[in-house]
Parts: C-alpha cells; sequence; structure tokens
C-alpha cells in the first residue's frame, strides 16, 4: 500500500518537505521513537544499538535541523542490525553510501555539518515531529510509518486494521476509475465533479451516461465488496498487508 492511499484514509502524514535519500526507497514498520540533542546524534547510535530488528528509527533532532545526524556509518550499522529504515526531521549526509549501503533513510535535508556524540538524548519515548503542517505529529513506539517515494504517514496503534481495510477498499474504486478512464469515459462523470465552475467551459455532453453533478459514477459494486481480489496490483498487495496485521496482533 502506498503512503497516497494510506494518508487518504486516515494515515497522518509527516512533512511534505521529507525525502528519501534514493529513489525507490520505502519500508513499513513498526517506530522505535529517538529524540537527539540539538546537533548531537549520540541516541542514534544508542538507538541502532539498542531497537528491535524490523522496527523504524523515527527521529526528532530538536528543532535544530542543519546538522548531517545520518552519515554511512549509522547507515551501514543500521543496515547491519535489521533496522527497516530511519526517518528524521533533520539532515543527512553521506547520501551517495547511504543509497549504496540500501538503508531506506528519509530526511529533511543534506548538510555537511558534522554532528557530536556526547550530549544525550531519548529513545523509546513519545517524541514530536515538528516537520508537519500546523502542528507537531506525535510518534509513539508501537505506531505504524510507512515511508515511500510519496512521502511518510503514521499509522497510529491501535487504528492500523481499520486504516488498512479502508484503504483496500479505497485502491479498488482508484484502480477502477482508472480502468474507466483507460475505456474512454470522463473523470468529470466518474468523479462527479461540475465543470460549470470553471471559466472558460464550453458544455455540452461529454459522455453517453450523464449522471447528477457532485454524485460520482457507481463502478461494479460487487468487486468492491471482495476487497481488491478483481485487480492484479491490489491482490499483490494483500500479502503485506496480512503481514502488518499479523505482527502487530490485529492492530
Amino acid at each position: 500500500m502506498g503512503t497516497v492511499a494510506l494518508a487518504r484514509c486516515g494515515g497522518r502524514p509527516f512533512g511534505a518537505h521529507l525525502f528519501s535519500v534514493w529513489p525507490g526507497a520505502a519500508f513499513a514498520a513498526t517506530a522505535f521513537p529517538v529524540r537527539c540533542a540539538p546537533g548531537d546524534n549520540l541516541a542514534l547510535h544508542v538507538a541502532v544499538a539498542q531497537a528491535p530488528p524490523g522496527s523504524a528509527l523515527v527521529v526528532d533532532v530538536a528543532g535544530e535541523a542543519e546538522y548531517g545526524y545520518v552519515d554511512e556509518i549509522l547507515a551501514v550499522a543500521a543496515r547491519t542490525r535489521g533496522v527497516a529504515g530511519i526517518v528524521l526531521d533533520g539532515c543527512v549526509r553521506d547520501v551517495t553510501a547511504i543509497a549504496h549501503c540500501g538503508l531506506p533513510v528519509f530526511g529533511a535535508g543534506v548538510s555537511v555539518r558534522e554532528v557530536g556524540h556526547d550530549a544525550g538524548g531519548a529513545i523509546g519515548r513519545q517524541i514530536s515531529m515538528n516537520a508537519t503542517g500546523p502542528a507537531p505529529l506525535p510518534v509513539r513506539r508501537g505506531d505504524w510509518i510507512v515511508a515511500d517515494d510519496d512521502g511518510v504517514v503514521c499509522l497510529p496503534r491501535g487504528q492500523v486494521s481499520t486504516i488498512i481495510a479502508e484503504t483496500m477498499s479505497s485502491i479498488t474504486r482508484e484502480r477502477e476509475i482508472i480502468d474507466a478512464v483507460c475505456a474512454g469515459e470522463s473523470t468529470l462523470d466518474l468523479l462527479g465533479l461540475d465543470p460549470s465552475r470553471v471559466t472558460g467551459w464550453e458544455g455540452g455532453e461529454h459522455t453517453n451516461d450523464p449522471v447528477p453533478r457532485g454524485r460520482p459514477r457507481q463502478l461494479n459494486p460487487r468487486r468492491g465488496d471482495r476487497g481488491g481480489e478483481g485487480h492484479p496490483s491490489t491482490r499483490s498487495r494483500r500479502g503485506s498487508c496480512s503481514t502488518v496485521t499479523d505482527v502487530y496482533g490485529g492492530d
């Protein structure tokens, strides 16, 4: 499941300026929160040594983003110890080497400024990621973090199953719309849009089967009831979704 679909269905998006260090980087894993002291990454080194294999480090840098908190050494160490990925609201460095080691890392920028290793910090406790919208995004240990080329989202623990179920339904609906568009139908009718609101609209029928404006066309409701089994791309995602819910015990 992609982050776009998850965010549409209840996943909480991180800041828009977070990006993957290398194209194609992606992961889904439970969060292991880290809070670094400003300009220092000692807490990150401790987290790499202590985080459960398969978890993702989500790092609050205390508002001091202009340092390279994650470098080649940390990335290789995290990869070796089975960390699934790192998300931080600060900068990284050694981006080519991080890409080469294959660890998915998502950050707010690139900086050559080196950090200290002795100012403390905290791990395993709730943090607030400041790289997000009008208010900080709280992240707790056990929340699910999903990241890909479109961004990063948080699925709060206790809401994972509900978000996944709604996302599967949304993906099915989206694939049906794309199939209909490929067959020549208009997005105006499929999505129930009102073109008269746009200056310059010349009117006229753009479909042989118009529907009232504001009411999207219903597409194959039976197919949607099967949770996406009718489309190969949706079907391929189901295995990973089962793994997500099973590992977390259903939530």
